[in-house]
């Protein structure tokens, strides 16, 4: 089985190296695509300057895939493995202790996998979760905030034998002139309709990171879905 994602860069990829990329990136070190191809436009360029959308086939034919994404992990299970990766700042007891515990209780064995599939914490998308877990906005809250701006999914090829089946079909042109303009209407949107969400009042029944610590909520919690 056979699927076609592209990889946005400054420049042209014909052979992703297994074991380059930055080690802090979502989920660690990878080879970070999209099946979407606009979005792989828009994250290869920059104010200034141009880029190429890498059009690559892979062959899924035996390999794992973790979606984190699924009801299975919920979005805790995403932001474990972003707390295990990227780098957060941690300004008070309450987000030591939340990062502490969602490690030990919601963390999926993610390097066992092949490729990835989740939500990719642009800047906008990682100060939502950066505020769930300081407690000033509830899970709900957090929910409903990575749906904001359709930033979509991203791809991750993590294994040496997931990068051996990538071969590499074109590299389409992205221009700046064209692509920045939408890369920053889309986080600006999912930041004002963010601030939107956050000034509204906490719903009853409404779940923060302390009622998980304190309730010692683990994944299957009915609650947490």
């Amino acid at each position: 089985m056979g699927k076609r994602v592209f990889h946005g860069s400054s420049h042209i990829v014909e052979r992703p190296i297994f074991g380059g990329g930055r080690t802090h990136n979502d989920y660690g070190p990878g080879f970070y695509c999209t099946e979407q191809l606009c979005m792989a436009q828009e994250w290869a360029v920059d104010i200034a300057r141009d880029g190429f959308a890498n059009v690559y086939d892979i062959d899924l034919a035996g390999l794992s895939i973790l979606h984190l994404n699924s009801d299975e992990y919920s979005t805790l299970g995403w932001l474990a493995v972003l707390l295990e990766n990227r780098e957060f700042d941690v300004p008070s007891p309450l987000t030591f202790e939340a990062r502490e515990y969602l490690l030990a209780n919601f963390l999926p064995a993610y390097r066992d996998y092949d490729i990835i599939t989740g939500y990719r914490a642009d800047d906008s998308y990682f100060s939502f979760a950066q505020d769930f877990i300081n407690g000033t906005i509830s899970l709900r809250q957090l929910q409903h905030a990575m749906h904001l701006g359709k930033l979509g999914s991203q791809f991750v090829i993590k294994s040496q034998r997931a990068f051996e089946r990538l071969t590499i079909i074109e590299a389409k042109e992205a221009r700046a002139i064209d692509w920045y303009g939408k890369k920053q209407v889309r986080d600006q949107t999912a930041r004002r309709d963010y601030l939107d969400l956050s000034r509204n009042k906490r719903k009853k029944g409404d779940i923060y990171v302390l009622q998980i610590i304190d309730e010692g909520m683990k994944p299957g919690d009915p609650r947490l879905r």
